[in-house]
């Protein structure tokens, strides 16, 4: 179970304020509850954009005040704008803002103009996350940089699918290209593995004149172990807080969110991390996923989310620093203990973890690098001290939950209807 302090005293500036920032309708979202207790419980006024009044985070004990702002994530970026200044005018004092998904960083980053004076965030470059967010725009950035990044094609229409469908390697992996246009106009529902040619011309007739995809290399799970990197980043692109960990489960199985993970010391990643970072110039909270390949040795970069990511909580220094703590200290202009990471701790999200068990059970895909026994386990919902977001989460979670979870395996089953079955 979740700790409810810190492990060595931290003094944040309790005169400043943090705002979950979300658009789009997901109301059990883990990654904000987490953010709400990591500050909340050090005496940072906690404040949030829900849905609704009965979500997870809105009846947490750590949150001073929830914003009820239903949002889809399609929304013109002025109403959006306008929305954020009318919260922080109701706030009261300018505060730190944290951005769980990809159209909230973008929004932020290309209105900083006329953010700044109202909110606190990290300075970057304003067209920066919206490129990174983007599968082709990371693409690029990584040939560009040398990083290494699975094999990928983007077509601008049903023709050049056709003959990229005539001369690919299958399975392939399909992706929404861009932030925002997922929302909008998604191709996919979440990274879809495709088998045949057949499966993704049949997928394809549905994309559109423009299909907004990213076809990607697959690279085997049976070759294959999952990673991820959190940390937080100066304005100067400096690692002040720098995390790495590999994924045991996640849901759907092997291409979705992270559902158990431990913290693994990994110098390697580590330090292409931080060269990438310092070469593209980012500032802020980075949620990076990783694949080991190892029929060449090397990690491939998957996704970049310019942003805290859901499981951020399974990292912490020996200091008591995680990536949303560090961003805080640096924009009140406060240091940030350093400390080593907290090795062999683990990440629980409760409601996906027994399906993707099942699931990686089923497939015999096992993590070498995961620790044969945890050194401590952070779960995402429940806390000793902070019980309601867990069983708001239950309630709201058994009826959707199963139906979503239904349909996962119901187009599980359809894709695997057009090809052989290899995951």
């Amino acid at each position: 179970m979740a700790k409810s302090a810190a492990v060595v005293p931290l003094y944040l500036d309790r005169e400043v304020p943090g705002l979950i920032v979300k658009f789009g309708d997901y109301p059990l979202h883990h990654g904000g509850v987490g953010a709400i207790r990591s500050l909340g419980r050090l005496g940072v006024p906690m404040y949030a954009i829900t849905e609704d009044r009965y979500t997870p985070a809105a009846v947490s004990r750590h949150l001073r005040r929830a914003f009820v702002w239903p949002t889809t994530g399609t929304e013109q970026a002025e109403r959006l704008v306008e929305g954020l200044l009318r919260v922080g005018r109701r706030i009261g004092r300018p505060a730190v803002l944290i951005p769980t998904d990809e159209e909230a960083a973008v929004l932020i980053a290309e209105h900083q103009a006329e953010l700044t004076g109202s909110f606190l965030f990290p300075r970057v470059r304003a067209g920066l996350p919206r490129r990174l967010a983007s599968k082709q725009g990371l693409h690029e950035l990584c040939v560009e940089h040398g990083v290494p990044s699975p094999r990928a094609a983007f077509p601008e229409s049903y023709g050049e699918i056709e003959d990229f469908a005539a001369k690919a390697r299958f399975p392939l992996v399909a992706k929404n290209r861009e932030a925002f246009v997922r929302r909008a106009r998604p191709a996919v529902h979440g990274t879809t593995r495709i088998a045949t040619q057949e499966g993704l011309l049949r997928l394809a007739r549905d994309w559109g004149e423009r299909p907004g995809v990213i076809l990607q290399e697959y690279l085997p799970r049976e070759d294959a172990e999952d990673w991820i990197v959190h940390a937080y980043f100066d304005a100067d692109s400096a690692p002040l807080a720098l995390f790495t960990g590999v994924k045991v489960r996640s849901w759907p199985p092997h291409a979705g969110m992270t559902a158990n993970a431990y913290v693994v010391d990994n110098p390697e990643l580590a330090d292409l991390a931080a060269r990438f970072i310092k070469q593209i110039g980012f500032s802020g909270v980075i949620d990076l996923d990783l694949r080991f390949d190892r029929r060449d040795g090397r990690y491939k970069l998957l996704d970049f989310n310019p942003r805290m990511g859901a499981q951020f909580r399974l990292f912490e220094n020996g200091s008591g620093i995680d990536v949303i703590r560090a961003m805080h200290l640096d924009l009140t202009g406060r240091a940030v203990p350093e400390g080593e990471q907290l090795a062999g701790r683990r990440y629980i999200v409760e409601n996906i973890d027994l399906p993707a068990l099942l699931a990686y059970r089923r497939s015999g895909y096992t993590t070498p690098h995961a620790p044969d026994r945890p050194s401590g386990t952070e779960l995402a919902w429940l806390a000793a001290d902070d019980l309601r977001p867990f069983f708001t989460m239950l309630a709201r979670f058994v009826r959707p939950g199963a139906k979503h979870l239904y349909q996962l395996w119901r187009d599980g089953r359809r894709v695997a209807r057009v090809a052989p079955a290899h995951r």
